[in-house]
């Protein structure tokens, strides 16, 4: 029988580079997982053993690649996949699954894409340490949140370092100056009644190719975007403070408590109320 460690992280509070799951397995001969699609990234590293991926390329069509020992496989937010362990020596493998506005910057700089989700180390030494990282946080679920994301980064951090191809950063992009405008215009007014129009001004674009721009780089709306900021704000004064919900609403940006509920729920499924019971948060009034 296959022997698994699985885990969940407990904190949705990170936007820059947050982590969802993370676990290992040896799997049993023949063991697969999916047709399936993930809503982040997700990385496996092969620790023992082998096994073959099935996954959408570029141009959706399902393309088979076989993964050993010391190679590991991407996958992509959306991308349906299949993976399948060998019958004979089936595969032993870690995994951790995450997302944020970092993951997307650091997945191209290490080099890989949907016709390219095969991670072959060019050093080993960097290799070892990114192993050793992800079998850290694997290990060490009960740490902190804080203390488990900087693990985070230097499992990154070694992904690139580590990748046979590693792509030049071009941080002197004009589309990465218009994306990090408009992180720093929501980041000092997200509490107020701003509009996409008023975030496109700020980068002094029109709003239909800031927001095109905004979506090709980020992979959603800058609407979808502002929401999912101020909801993350809220689910940290709901945990972390005892304001009431409205004064919470307000505070993101939602002067209005029904519309702040309502936007809330969308995004986590319950209520802010709800949330903050579940969550252990300050008493709510």
């Amino acid at each position: 029988m296959s022997e698994v460690i699985f885990s969940v992280f407990p904190s949705e509070n990170f936007i820059d580079l947050g982590l969802y799951q993370f676990g290992w397995e040896q799997c049993d001969p023949s063991h697969s997982f999916g047709p399936a699609a993930r809503n982040h990234y997700l990385f496996h590293l092969c620790l023992s053993g082998t096994g073959k991926l099935l996954a959408e390329n570029a141009r959706g069509e399902s393309v088979e690649y076989q993964v050993k020992s010391g190679q590991g496989f991407l996958l992509f937010p959306n991308q349906i996949s299949t993976y399948i362990a060998d019958h004979k020596l089936p595969w032993e493998y870690v995994w951790l699954e995450f997302d944020g506005l970092r993951a997307k910057e650091s997945i191209e700089l290490a080099g890989f894409s949907l016709s390219q989700p095969v991670y072959r180390a060019r050093h080993k030494d960097i290799f070892e340490s990114m192993k050793e990282e992800m079998l850290y946080i694997v290990h060490h679920k009960d740490e902190t949140p804080l203390h488990l994301i900087g693990h985070l980064y230097l499992f990154l951090d070694s992904l690139v370092r580590s990748s046979p191809a590693p792509q030049p950063v071009q941080g002197g992009r004009l589309r990465d100056f218009y994306i990090k405008e408009a992180f720093s215009f929501i980041e000092q007014n997200f509490q107020n009644d701003i509009s996409v129009e008023d975030i496109a001004a700020a980068c002094g674009l029109n709003r239909s190719y800031f927001g095109k721009i905004f979506h090709e780089n980020m992979g959603k709306s800058p609407q979808e975007f502002l929401i999912a900021y101020r909801m993350t704000k809220a689910t940290e004064l709901l945990k972390l403070t005892d304001l009431s919900i409205f004064d919470i609403g307000n505070v993101v940006g939602y002067p209005n408590q029904l519309h702040f509920s309502r936007a809330f729920k969308n995004v986590y499924g319950v209520s802010p109320r709800e949330w903050r019971y579940a969550h252990g948060g300050g008493r709510p009034r």
